[in-house]
Formats: structure tokens, sequence, C-alpha cells
């Protein structure tokens, strides 16, 4: 059995990401080390990529619209789908929400979500449920932050955003315009110039947009 919270703390370190100082996350400081190990050590549990182990361009935006719009995420239900690190799960919390639930089916993104939580004196729920299958609960709220990088993901993401939207739910997306991004879905409602690492995005300033999905 894998010690999920020890391979964490012992290749990351608590970092706040550039774009939302007032977050601290267990974070890798470079990328081949930690993509290699999580190949070499976790390979036989087909575990994905250590996507949790980084503060993507798409979660920074969404985590800083939402610490500088309290007031739309007070006492609401939010829902964060591909958490992740828990960025914006986390930011959530931080401003209020009522109630805090974030999906990955990595089980190293749920441990480091509540390692990142505790870090940061905030409770959220973590599962691994795949939400994108149909088993998803409903939230007034619900976040996506930079999930649209494959067409088969995107289409599936598609899916299961507009069936909350149509249960009543406000979508809210953070992305710097993915190649797989169906832009003409989403009305920009924030844009942001977000610090990144050139050894995962191709520029060293990331331009992202907070998108609403249309109705």
């Amino acid at each position: 059995m894998i010690d999920r919270t020890g391979f964490i703390l012992a290749n990351t370190r608590l970092l706040a990401p550039p774009l939302v100082p007032e977050i601290r996350l267990h974070l890798a400081e470079e990328s081949l080390p930690i993509w290699r190990k999580t190949e070499e050590e976790l390979g036989e549990m087909g575990l994905p990529p250590p996507y949790w182990a980084f503060a993507w361009a798409g979660g920074q935006a969404l985590a800083r619209y939402i610490l500088d719009n309290t007031s739309q995420f007070a006492a609401k239900r939010v829902l964060d789908i591909g958490a992740g690190s828990g960025i914006a799960a986390i930011a959530a919390a931080k401003v209020g929400a009522g109630q805090v639930t974030a999906a990955d089916i990595d089980a190293l993104a749920v441990a480091a979500m509540g390692l990142n939580a505790t870090a940061n004196d905030v409770e959220i729920a973590a599962t691994t449920d795949d939400w994108l299958s149909g088993a998803a609960p409903s939230g007034d709220i619900v976040l996506v932050g930079d999930l649209f990088y494959e067409r088969p993901l995107a289409k599936r993401v598609m899916a299961f955003v507009r069936q909350q939207a149509e249960k009543g739910s406000l979508v809210l997306v953070g992305d710097p315009r993915r190649s797989y991004f169906p832009t003409d879905d989403f009305a920009p409602v924030a844009h942001y110039e977000v610090p990144v690492t050139r050894e995962l995005e191709d520029a060293e300033i990331k331009r992202a947009a907070v998108w609403q999905l249309r109705k």
C-alpha cells in the first residue's frame, strides 16, 4: 500500500502560487523529477501524471477570481471537478462557501487536496468519484480549472457542465484557451496574466481567463 502522504511530502514544497499568494500548496519545484518518480514508483498502480503537483494557469485564474469576488461564493454549494491540487476549492472555502466538494480521479490528487486544505486552515470534501460518468452531486456553482487539454476529456467535461447548468448551476471555468476549449460556449468574466513555469508551458506568463458557460 502506497504512503500517499509520504510521497507528496517527499516530492513537494509548501509554496504560494504567484497569482494567489494567499494560498499555499504542496507543489513540485521542478516537473521532471516528480513526473519520473510517479512513473517509476507508482506506475503499476495506473495513476495519471502528477498534474496535482502544479499550479496551472487556469486554476490560478479561477482561484484569483474567487478570492476577489467573495460575495458570489458565500454560503454556496460549490463543486470543483478535476480539482488537482484543490486550489479553486480551497479559494472557495476561504471566502465562506457553505459546502465545497472537490473531485479528482487521481488518488494522489485527493491526498494532496487534504494536505493543502489543512495548510490553508479550511475544510473541503475530496473524492475520487468520477463525476464525468454520471454520479455527480448538485451544486450552486461548478468550477472547472484547466481541463480542456485533450479532445475526449473536453467532450466529457462539456456534457457534464451542461447537465449541471440545466439543474441551475453557475458554471465557471478557468482556462488559458487550451487546444480544445470551446470558446463560443463561454463568455469571459475576468482576464489574468499568470506567471507559470517554462518547463510546462510555452511562455513564462500565460494569459488566462475565467469564463462563464453561456445559457
